[in-house]
């Protein structure tokens, strides 16, 4: 049995459901999680967590995360994507790459969007998706997004620029053209989309399925680069060693008092035994004094 993340390189074609079954498949584990959904015509980075892992998922889902794509300016879908049915048209005549330019500059930093219609959101435990295409009215709620960068990395050339866009958790690529194109007033939509980082994992050092598979029957199971053990998955706050007394006490959920700790009342821990295993994850339940000494409570245990 496998513990760790793989680092996927989703291709087009299938939705991140597909892949998740298909490496469950592969690796012949059945606990495998994704941390956050790229559409079945957009390619990737998908990072999944696997076996033990699987109970890290929360965190790797707010990472923030970085995409490349192209928009098309003169055509507004229903799916805000090229797989949609084209619901306006503007002209794009005058529409100048300085303007663009300066469009995409005006959505950095918070950015209060609206989900496409056709989505993995949900409302009432039914997903967007499934309300629209039974043709019911799907719900027009908003959500703050961070945008931390969003700029053209190409001239544009008969309506269609390539861009960059690095955003917090939860903002759709998709609502972000459709958006510009509505601030330029000739519509627009996502032509092309490839996810290259989730937090601290890129792209590079990501492979396909096919390539897993077979590293899988073919080279004893190395899986290079894509692969992350679990007692190396690094996380998004500080970590702490324990001692022998202090793990026995972490593996029975019992909290811990411990010295030098890089974080204040409330934050994230990941615990570490001395030979750098991975024994849990805690948050800081009570800071005593200035010295950097606090009460650690376990909250995800590793046994």
């Amino acid at each position: 049995m496998r513990d760790g993340l793989l680092l996927l390189d989703k291709e087009p074609g299938g939705t991140s459901h597909d892949c998740v079954q298909r490496a469950r498949k592969i690796l012949r584990e059945r606990r495998i999680g994704h941390c956050g959904t790229l559409d079945p015509d957009a390619t990737g980075l998908l990072v999944l967590t696997v076996g033990r892992a699987t109970r890290l998922t929360r965190f790797f889902i707010r990472a923030p995360k970085v995409y490349t794509g192209e928009i098309q300016f003169g055509a507004a879908t229903n799916t805000y994507d090229a797989s949609g049915e084209v619901q306006s048209t503007g002209p794009i005549d005058l529409l100048t790459e300085a303007s663009v330019r300066e469009a995409m500059e005006a959505f950095v930093g918070p950015y209060e969007q609206t989900p496409p219609p056709f989505s993995a959101k949900k409302v009432g435990g039914v997903r967007y998706y499934e309300l629209a295409r039974r043709g019911e009215e799907v719900p027009h709620s908003t959500k703050v997004v961070t945008i931390y960068e969003l700029a053209a990395t190409s001239a544009l050339a008969e309506g269609r620029i390539a861009f960059r866009l690095a955003a917090s958790s939860g903002t759709y690529a998709r609502s972000v053209a459709h958006d510009l194109g509505q601030r330029l007033e000739c519509g627009a939509h996502l032509a092309q989309l490839r996810r290259l980082k989730v937090g601290p994992f890129s792209v590079d050092d990501a492979w396909t399925l096919s390539r897993i598979a077979t590293a899988i029957a073919e080279d004893g199971g190395d899986l290079g680069s894509c692969w992350i053990p679990f007692d190396e998955i690094p996380l998004p706050f500080p970590t702490a060693t324990a001692d022998g007394q202090q793990e026995r006490r972490l593996l029975h959920g019992q909290s811990v008092l411990f010295r030098d700790l890089e974080a204040t009342e409330g934050d994230w821990i990941k615990l570490i035994d001395r030979r750098q295993r991975f024994l849990a994850v805690g948050t800081v339940a009570e800071r005593i004094g200035d010295a950097g000494v606090g009460v650690v409570q376990p909250k995800i245990v590793f046994k």
